[in-house]
C-alpha cells in the first residue's frame, strides 16, 4: 500500500470539494433570498424536501437540520410518493426537490402532482436550466456546474456537498430571521449536550409541597421535624408578609443546639440565618453549581424576575450533579 499515493488521493478529494463551495459562495444570489422569504411565509402548510439517490440523503440532512433550528420538515421518499404517499402533501405546503440533474424520474410524479395544485409551491434545487425540475419549479436555485472528485467524474462527492452546505445556509438564515436561539434549540434537543449545559434552575428546582418553607416564628423543636420530615436538611423561613426572611442547614441546627440549652422553644428567627441566597429561576443551572461551590453550601432559594424576598422554588447540589452539570 502506498501511503503517499493514498494522503494525495485525501488532499484531491477535499480540494475538489472545497472549490464547490466556492462556486457555490459565488451562486448566492436573490433566488436564494427569495427562497428563504418563501419558506419564512410558509404559515399554514409544511415543508416537504426529497431527493433521490446521493441528493435523497442529503434532502434527509436539510429536513433534520429544518426542524431541529426552528422551521418543521419532513422528508418525502421520492419511490413511496408514487405508492400514497404523496397525500402527505396537501394545500399550502412548500416541496423543495434536490436533483442535481433535474431529471430524476422519480421526481416526475412529485412534480406532476405539485404543478395541478396552485396552493403548492415549489422550489428546485438543480444545476441543469434544460431539465424538468427547473421549468417547472416557483423558484430555482441553480447549483454551479460541479467537477465531483474522482476518477471520470462519476461519483456524487462535490455536488452533495454543495447540496448540503446550501441546505445549511437556507436552515440557518431562516433560524436567524425567527430569532430561534440557543435556549429554543434546547427544547428540540432535551438529551444533548448543548441542552444539558442550558438547563435553568428552573428546570431542576424542588417546588410545591416539597419545599421546607416555615414561619419565622417556628419553634425549634418543630423545625426539627420539618427538616426531618422534608429530608433535605434546609429549612426556610418567612415572615407574615410571605417573603423570605432567613434560612437555617441542618449543620446550623447542631451547632446552636450546642449553645443553647432551651434550644427546643427557641424561635427560628432568632438563629436563623437572614437574607439567604436567591438565584432567578432563569439563572443556568452550571452557575448556580458556581455560586454553591464558591460560597461553600448547598442549596440556593430561587425566585421570579426581580422578587428576590418571593420564594418559588429551592435547587440543591445534589439536583444539579444528578443532571450531569459541572
Amino acid at each position: 500500500m502506498n501511503k503517499n499515493k493514498i494522503s494525495k488521493i485525501a488532499k484531491e478529494v477535499i480540494n475538489f470539494e472545497l472549490d464547490a463551495l466556492k462556486h457555490l459562495k459565488k451562486n448566492i444570489n436573490n433566488n436564494f433570498i427569495e427562497i428563504v422569504k418563501m419558506i419564512l411565509s410558509c404559515k399554514g402548510g409544511k415543508i416537504i424536501i426529497s431527493g433521490v439517490g446521493k441528493s435523497g440523503i442529503i434532502a434527509k440532512k436539510w429536513a433534520a437540520t429544518f426542524s431541529s433550528t426552528g422551521t418543521p420538515s419532513f422528508f418525502l421518499d421520492a419511490l413511496n410518493a408514487s405508492h400514497g404517499d404523496l397525500g402527505q402533501v396537501t394545500s399550502n405546503d412548500i416541496v423543495i426537490l434536490l436533483s442535481n440533474s433535474g431529471q430524476s424520474d422519480e421526481l416526475n410524479n412529485i412534480i406532476q402532482y405539485v404543478s395541478r395544485n396552485k396552493n403548492i409551491k415549489l422550489i428546485g434545487i438543480t444545476s441543469k436550466k434544460e431539465s424538468v425540475l427547473y421549468k417547472n419549479s416557483d423558484l430555482v436555485f441553480l447549483m454551479p456546474q460541479i467537477k465531483e472528485a474522482g476518477p471520470e467524474n462519476i461519483v456524487p462527492t462535490s455536488s452533495t456537498t454543495a447540496q448540503l452546505a446550501l441546505g445549511d445556509a437556507i436552515a440557518i438564515a431562516c433560524m436567524d430571521y425567527k430569532k430561534f436561539n440557543k435556549f429554543d434549540f434546547k427544547k428540540f434537543h432535551p438529551s444533548g449536550s448543548l441542552s444539558i449545559k442550558l438547563k435553568s434552575v428552573g428546570d431542576l428546582m424542588i417546588v410545591g409541597n416539597k419545599l421546607p418553607l416555615v414561619s419565622e416564628n417556628l419553634k425549634m423543636k418543630k423545625a426539627l421535624k420539618v427538616i426531618d420530615d422534608k429530608k433535605l436538611g434546609v429549612l426556610i423561613a418567612r415572615n407574615k408578609y410571605g417573603n423570605t426572611s432567613g434560612i437555617i442547614t441542618d449543620g446550623d441546627l447542631k451547632r446552636i443546639a450546642q449553645k443553647f440549652p432551651d434550644f427546643g422553644n427557641l424561635n427560628l428567627k432568632k438563629v436563623m440565618k437572614k437574607n439567604p441566597l436567591s438565584v432567578s429561576r432563569d439563572t443556568l443551572a452550571a452557575t448556580a453549581l458556581s455560586i454553591m461551590n464558591s460560597k461553600k453550601i448547598t442549596s440556593l432559594c430561587v425566585h421570579k424576575k426581580n422578587k428576590i424576598k418571593k420564594t418559588i422554588g429551592l435547587i440543591h447540589v445534589h439536583d444539579i450533579l444528578k443532571s450531569n452539570i459541572s
